[in-house]
């Protein structure tokens, strides 16, 4: 049992994890049926992730499911799991990551933004550099309402992740123009692009051969890196591993890009954590 959103772009990212386990030679994993659950942040549409926070707004009810023995794994995006799991949870790994990058849409006939719509205080705190006297205002709903509330006037413009564009086969809507965004100018929330699978402590080493470990390895430095920058939904923080260069925002300190060699997983959050720590502690 896969334990999942509701949401249309939550399904397919759990479709996505059933269609990887089915190709393993474990024949059960062909039966595998998704568990759907309405989350506290799906219940809340009115909830300001800038004022009021997020953590685990999306994931505490697919949590309650595997410690009541209900799944055996929560399917995720990773850029949702707080730093910190509940106890007797732990991270299985990930599927291969998509595009990690932020996606600008804007409607056609609008050069220069000035209202932005968007719930993320990290997008906003590196948008301000280019727009600092934009309106901003909050924006929530599934993608395809978002895009229509765009569409519709409300907004000039919104920020959406170019990976859950891509999963629900969105490239274009009436009215509105997407264009990707590098790394470089909005650097990506930990874990952007990337679908997760949480389970119970002692029984996920037997999913990691359904996963990648190249993507393990990136998604647990920038956890671990947005966890020695003391970020999280409130938080003006981001972290993304690009090959061996890991790039971070951090508010008020700015932005910064390490290099991250280390074959190993383990070594390679501590070599991030360790730069991140002394970079925060310069003048």
């Amino acid at each position: 049992m896969l334990a999942t959103r509701r949401s249309p772009l939550a399904r397919r990212q759990a479709e996505l994890a059933r269609a990887a386990f089915a190709a393993t030679a474990d024949a059960w994993w062909k039966k595998i049926e998704l568990l759907e659950l309405t989350t506290t942040g799906d219940r809340q549409r009115d909830w300001s992730l800038t004022t009021q926070g997020g953590k685990g707004l999306f994931t505490r009810e697919l949590e309650e499911a595997l410690l009541e023995n209900r799944a055996h794994l929560a399917v995720h995006s990773a850029k949702d799991l707080p730093t910190a799991l509940p106890k007797g949870l732990t991270l299985a790994g990930f599927l291969p990551r998509a595009d990690a990058r932020d996606v600008l849409v804007r409607r056609a006939q609008v050069k220069i933004p000035r209202r932005v719509a968007t719930g993320s205080p990290r997008r906003r705190a590196q948008a301000l550099a280019w727009w600092p006297k934009v309106e901003w205002m909050e924006i929530r709903g599934n993608i395809d309402t978002r895009l229509k509330k765009i569409a519709a006037g409300e907004a000039d413009a919104t920020f959406l992740a170019a990976a859950g564009l891509e999963r629900l086969g969105i490239d274009k809507f009436a009215g509105l123009v997407f264009e990707p965004l590098p790394i470089e100018k909005m650097i990506p929330a930990a874990g952007q692009g990337a679908i997760a699978l949480e389970g119970r402590a002692g029984e996920v080493k037997k999913y990691a051969r359904a996963l990648c470990a190249m993507t393990t390895r990136a998604v647990l430095v920038e956890r671990a890196a947005l966890a020695a920058l003391g970020g999280g939904c409130q938080m003006s923080s981001a972290a993304h591993l690009a090959g061996n260069q890991l790039h971070i925002f951090h508010e008020p300190k700015g932005r910064a890009v390490f290099a991250v060699a280390e074959k190993s997983t383990a070594k390679a959050r501590s070599a991030a954590v360790a730069a991140i720590t002394a970079w925060l502690n310069t003048q």
